[in-house]
């Protein structure tokens, strides 16, 4: 699952650490949710599409394989 993560933290001005403590996780899972690596769970995609004031939808891509 793709998504904007990136994008949106530096249109934001946002670091990975500032995220991570925002959605209570660890920097490095943030960091392996926007190289693709891992993909959120539902609750944590809530808590950071709630941070960026975005939809899930506006925050992840959803691709069939």
């Amino acid at each position: 699952m793709k998504n904007r993560i990136k994008e949106l933290r530096k249109k934001n001005g946002t670091t990975q650490d500032e995220l991570a403590n925002a959605c209570n996780v660890t920097r490095q899972t943030i960091i392996s949710i926007e190289s693709g690596k891992y993909t959120a769970s539902l609750p944590l995609a809530f808590r950071i599409s709630l941070f960026f004031g975005c939809t899930i939808e506006d925050v992840f891509i959803f691709e069939e394989e």
